[in-house]
């Protein structure tokens, strides 16, 4: 029998089965990206009546970067920080991060993924350190919770500090030091246990512009010297034009992504891309929409390098 006539079991063959036995493969959806969002959905209940946060959002993010997330109140991105910092439970989908699957964890896996995996920064500085401890007992904190001491694999907690830039609040304790202060001390809170990821929730919320900076600038500092991945939900511009790339989010799903590129004359260049999903969705901004009386249906064309969209009715002409 030759090889063209040698039988194959077609039962149930799954894709990657017939890929495969065609010689090549293709890569599965975020197979190799740190954070993996696919098709996520989150649902509430309250009074009886569902609110739907996230509605099928997808997202990547590669390991060591640092990203910025915006979008309007009720979006949907800090029910997505809190899906991934695993303080609450996707309805539906997929979402791994450093290769955990958040659907699939025990109580004992959450709480060992809060405590090892990922650290948190809140907006409120009062709920990211205890009063009554100094800044260095507040980072030394989650060591001895998780029953750690300093390790190898954790810098010394004075070493977090002066890489913050507030190694000499060491020994003050919050009421001691200012806002800016104590979310410097807050982040290295958040790296004590050496994560793979940070998440901050509008860290810069409650901070004048000249104290944003310096935690932005620690956040900076903290993904380039120790390779951590960050993920920062924000209002604030400064933040989010200092990122190479931001996510917008748009009614529960990822609707656009502006990248920042350093031109040869030493200009930053920032685009904006529209996202499209795995089914081909894609979000229009509304201004653009609006501006052309797009509604409930668009005409589509395809040319040779793009895809023309066009209002279902020609836009009158303005008079002379």
């Amino acid at each position: 029998m030759s090889e063209l006539e040698t039988p194959i079991d077609l039962e149930d063959p799954t894709l990657s089965e017939l890929e495969a036995r065609a010689g090549h493969t293709r890569p599965a959806f975020g197979e190799d990206a740190h954070i993996l969002c696919d098709n996520l959905v989150r649902i509430y209940k309250t009074e009886g009546v569902e609110v739907v946060a996230l509605q099928g959002l997808d997202l990547l993010v590669e390991k060591s970067e640092l990203i910025a997330i915006v979008g309007a109140s009720g979006s949907g991105k800090s029910t997505l920080l809190n899906v991934l910092s695993g303080l609450d439970v996707p309805t539906a989908g997929v979402a791994r991060v450093a290769g955990t699957d958040l659907l699939a964890m025990t109580a004992k896996d959450r709480l060992r993924y809060r405590r090892e995996l990922v650290g948190f920064i809140w907006q409120q500085t009062a709920r990211n350190l205890l009063p009554y401890l100094s800044a260095r007992e507040n980072v030394h904190l989650p060591r001895r919770l998780a029953g750690r001491g300093a390790g190898a694999d954790r810098p010394p907690v004075d070493d977090l500090l002066d890489l913050l830039g507030v190694g000499y609040c060491a020994d003050r304790k919050p009421a001691e030091m200012s806002g800016g202060e104590q979310q410097r001390v807050a982040i290295a809170v958040a790296l004590s246990n050496s994560p793979q990821v940070i998440l901050a929730d509008e860290p810069t919320g409650e901070l004048d512009s000249e104290n944003s900076e310096q935690v932005f600038a620690a956040l900076r500092g903290a993904n380039r010297e120790l390779g951590v991945t960050a993920v920062v939900v924000t209002h604030d511009p400064l933040v989010s034009e200092q990122v190479d790339r931001t996510v917008g989010i748009r009614d529960g799903r990822t609707s656009s992504e502006t990248l920042r590129r350093e031109a040869s004359d030493g200009n930053i260049i920032a685009e904006e891309y529209a996202v499209l999903d795995r089914v081909g969705r894609l979000q229009l901004p509304r201004d653009f929409t609006g501006t052309l009386g797009m509604e409930r249906r668009v005409r589509l064309e395809l040319e040779r390098d793009h895809i023309g969209v066009w209002p279902d009715k020609p836009q009158p002409e303005d008079p002379q």
